[in-house]
């Protein structure tokens, strides 16, 4: 009867001393990055095909008591109005970046050095990857994983799946939770029969959707609307939404 092998015993951690501590945090870290890298790879995945169940957003004003009404609709059940107003309103050069504008992002910092009014550069896949898939506060943590997962969703989705998306999981006040659910609440129709004025408003909203409102836009919404109809003509005029268009 030959002998049994006996198994390697882990060294208990304190005597592993201070080098082999590190080593150890070290191993366990590149590990758990491994894993997070394989599960956003995954997840992102997942995500071109199903239907996201729902956000942290929507949890976390679901703790704060708000009704959540969401409301998934294909993107071909969508207003072409609606669509030409979020990238007129949001980011038009969407269908000309690969998920992060660094145009606009100089821009937004030229303008702000220069004492203009402070924007974001954030583009529509930015938003609809933290939207999805990460938490609404700031901080360099959460930029970081927004950059990784913007950059997922642009390598694993085409651009008509960053707008379905984004529509649908986009927060309009309210507890409102995509373009269906705002569009039957704001205006009794579907989605589908927004019309262009119906959809700059909605548009102009989205930077604010729990301050600025739709029903009645104060004069600072007009406004904005006013200068989303514009937009729109251009957006449609140059083909600025020719990347969403291929498949309709």
């Amino acid at each position: 009867m030959g002998r049994r092998k006996q198994s390697k015993k882990r060294k208990p951690w304190r005597a592993l001393g201070p080098f082999g501590r590190i080593g150890a945090i070290l191993r366990m870290t590149v590990r758990a990055v491994i894993v997070v890298f394989i599960a956003s790879i995954v997840w992102a995945g997942a995500y071109r095909f199903a239907e996201p169940p729902g956000t942290l957003l929507m949890v976390e004003r679901d703790l704060a008591g708000e009704d959540i009404v969401y409301r998934w609709t294909p993107f071909e059940e969508m207003s072409p109005h609606l669509v030409a107003a979020v990238i007129a309103a949001e980011d038009t050069r969407f269908c000309l970046h690969y998920g992060i504008d660094f145009d606009a992002i100089d821009k937004a910092i030229e303008e702000a050095q220069n004492g203009g009014r402070r924007r974001g550069g954030s583009t529509i896949s930015q938003q609809t990857a933290k939207n999805a898939f990460l938490w609404n506060r700031g901080g360099w943590l959460r930029k970081g994983a927004e950059a990784w997962m913007t950059l997922l969703i642009e390598t694993l989705w085409p651009k008509r799946r960053i707008m379905e998306v984004y529509l649908n999981i986009a927060e309009w006040g309210d507890g409102l939770f995509g373009a269906e659910a705002v569009a039957q609440a704001r205006f009794g129709k579907s989605a589908k029969h927004l019309n262009a004025q119906e959809a700059a408003l909605l548009a102009s909203v989205l930077p604010n959707p729990n301050k600025w409102r739709v029903d009645p836009p104060g004069p600072y919404v007009r406004g904005r609307v006013r200068t989303v109809r514009g937009r729109m003509v251009q957006v449609q005029r140059d083909g600025l939404d020719r990347c969403l268009l291929q498949a309709r």
